[in-house]
């Protein structure tokens, strides 16, 4: 019987031990030569993985900088949209805000004039009722001392 075993190193070595009795030799052979192929196919490998590691890795670097620009792309557009949509509600949010200080403020000028008018103070319509006539008099008595009448 034959056992293969795989030792670590700094390579692999492939030992062949006799365990009972003497063993074929044609056997023997064609062990060694499938472990020297299979040595010959890492070793190839390794080169290959030289050779190619590069350029795979370039073209990998290449892959992630298009999925990379396809998703800032993505996302610029998604923000651009959150963007206007946040527009849209500040100016609706801004809308409501002076419509309700406007109601406000006039509900408060109403409750104002209904508390001066019944401390007996003037409206302001009242005063401008007042200025008006005052005006029509201040102009009477322009006209009467030009015309010399006392």
């Amino acid at each position: 019987m034959i056992i293969i075993r795989h030792i670590a190193c700094q390579r692999s070595v492939v030992v062949v031990k006799k365990i009972k009795g003497n063993a074929d030799p044609q056997l023997s052979q064609a062990v060694r030569e499938s472990a020297h192929l299979i040595w010959l196919a890492g070793l190839g490998a390794f080169a290959k993985v030289g050779e190619e590691g590069g350029k795979l890795f370039d073209a990998l670097v290449k892959e992630g900088e298009k999925v990379e620009e396809r998703t800032r792309s993505a996302a610029s557009d998604k923000l651009e949209v959150v963007r206007e949509k946040a527009d849209e509600t500040r100016d609706k949010v801004t809308d409501k805000v002076a419509d309700t200080w406007d109601k406000v403020e006039q509900i408060f000028e109403e409750r104002l004039a209904r508390v001066l008018g019944s401390l007996g103070a003037p409206s302001r319509d009242d005063l401008l009722e007042l200025t008006r006539r005052v005006e029509a008099l201040q102009a009477h008595i322009e006209t009467l001392r030009q015309t010399g009448e006392h």
